[in-house]
């Protein structure tokens, strides 16, 4: 863990975002939902009305209303509405020191106030593997 942070120090979080994803809307129904998660690899939702980050549906909740209220249920009676966030120029450090305190596994990421992105701890796993691979290929001596 003290070698992970040390690799993400001094990385702001508008680097490891998540800028792909889709949305939802309060009054979407859990059915909406199931067809997002089937058709793609998102498991957590952000949730958005009128531009503004209003909370976040995740697969957990998800999957428990939907077995105990079915489909029609609407995302608004669901959704975690005390989601922690990270500013995008906030540094790595502290969105995972927020993930791991909160237990959250998805925080939005807010830039003056606005909803620009997602991040997660895989995000951050993935860029730092990324970013290994691209040091040691800067190492190895290229054919002249």
């Amino acid at each position: 863990m003290v070698q992970m942070r040390n690799s993400i120090s001094g990385i702001p979080v508008t680097n490891v975002m998540q800028t792909k994803f889709e949305i939802l809307s309060p009054s979407d129904r859990l059915q909406r939902v199931v067809d997002l998660i089937l058709s793609g690899s998102q498991q957590d939702f952000p949730v958005v009305e009128d531009g503004q980050f209003v909370g976040m549906l995740t697969r957990d909740d998800f999957i428990k209303a939907l077995s105990q209220h079915g489909q029609d249920t609407p995302v608004a009676d669901v959704m975690r509405r005390d989601v922690p966030s990270v500013d995008s120029h906030e540094m790595v450090e502290m969105a995972l020191m927020r993930l791991q305190e909160s237990g959250a596994k998805t925080l939005p990421v807010m830039h003056k106030g606005r909803f620009v992105g997602l991040v997660t701890s895989e995000n951050i796993t993935e860029f730092l593997m990324i970013r290994s691979a691209l040091n040691a290929a800067s190492r190895v001596p290229q054919p002249s």
